[in-house]
């Protein structure tokens, strides 16, 4: 019952904060001067082309963008009626794209979970690299084998991810014969779910997978292995060595136990990170994913396009907060809810 109480606070507290992000988003998309549809229209008249002014004037009046900034907040957001009713975010109107002349929701339906899919399977990449390589490296600590996973450690985090998707992209596909662009084969692509459209994407997969998350694993492999080595060199360790606990018992009992806090505790940055992390992987590597689209938005000022994707990162940033919380007051019995709620 104590659980379930906290976990609904949690929930409350998530939707309160990402209320708060919604406003500071909402205004600094609109921080630079004009928008996509005013720079449309100076270049539409300084050409003399009367007809594109008046619809460009028409979206301007349709999408409320002709009305006070905070009148166009709560639209968007959709706590106040605007020229096609109640109609925003809370309603599913994610808005329209200006640059490419579609409703929002179209451009990022199929790329939304294409970058859940890909950021996923990125974090499990994560923890399997992580976890062992962390706990290998304290427990056999000033080894060849800590050497080993630190020198790969380091080179994954001074490789940045963009030079590593070229590498792979010439040679993974010229010798393993990886599929390098794209996220299946063309011919799947519209198609329903089938077990040749699953494996296509599996395969697809493996590269960005790889690129994306080496340099979260070699960072938090480091984080790891930094608590594990605290852990180790504390006087429980010593006592629980003299009582004859063997030494897999003694890691997994106690010192991997309390080391894994911080493990547990990135997950609210990890989503987020990976998501901003690949947009040039995206790019890159030719990924229908979110990052692409954040990208165009952001350089033509397409506000609502622009706006619903760094809304996204941040419902991320916050659902995974929440649940690295939930997994610290179940991992950890020293963390009480009374401590948070008093």
């Amino acid at each position: 019952m104590m659980f379930i109480r906290y976990a609904g606070y949690r929930f409350l507290t998530m939707l309160l904060t990402l209320w708060v992000v919604s406003i500071l988003v909402f205004v600094i998309i609109n921080l630079p001067p004009g928008d996509y549809l005013s720079n449309q229209i100076a270049e539409l008249r300084a050409t003399g082309q009367a007809e594109g002014v008046a619809k460009a004037e028409f979206l301007r009046t349709e999408y409320a963008l002709d009305r006070p900034l905070w009148e166009q907040y709560f639209i968007w957001v959709g706590m106040m009626p605007g020229p096609q009713g109640f109609s925003g975010l809370l309603q599913g109107d994610f808005g329209w794209s200006f640059e490419f002349d579609r409703p929002v929701s179209e451009i990022v339906g199929d790329a939304l979970w294409l970058t859940v899919l890909v950021n996923l399977a990125a974090v499990l990449f994560v923890y399997m690299v992580a976890l062992p390589l962390g706990v290998i490296s304290a427990a056999r600590s000033e080894t060849w084998v800590d050497y080993t996973a630190g020198f790969v450690g380091y080179l994954g985090l001074a490789t940045p991810n963009f030079l590593l998707a070229l590498i792979l992209f010439y040679y993974g596909h010229k010798y393993l014969g990886l599929p390098i662009g794209g996220m299946m084969n063309p011919i799947y692509e519209g198609q329903p779910m089938s077990p040749g459209k699953v494996q296509s994407i599996l395969v697809h997969l493996i590269v960005p997978t790889f690129v994306i998350g080496t340099s979260g694993a070699a960072g938090m492999m480091q984080r790891l292995r930094a608590n594990m080595l605290d852990e180790l060199s504390k006087p429980y360790v010593e006592t629980a060595k003299a009582k004859g606990l063997s030494p897999s018992k003694l890691l997994s009992k106690y010192p991997l136990r309390m080391a894994f806090n911080p493990f547990v505790a990135d997950i609210g940055n990890l989503l987020p990170a990976m998501v901003s992390g690949s947009v040039l992987v995206s790019v890159v590597l030719g990924l229908q994913t979110i990052g692409p689209a954040l990208l165009a938005a952001l350089k033509s000022q397409d506000q609502f396009l622009a706006a619903f994707v760094l809304m996204f990162v941040a419902l991320l940033t916050l659902i995974g907060t929440m649940i690295s919380d939930l997994l610290l007051v179940l991992l950890d019995p020293r963390i009480r809810y009374g401590a948070r709620e008093g």
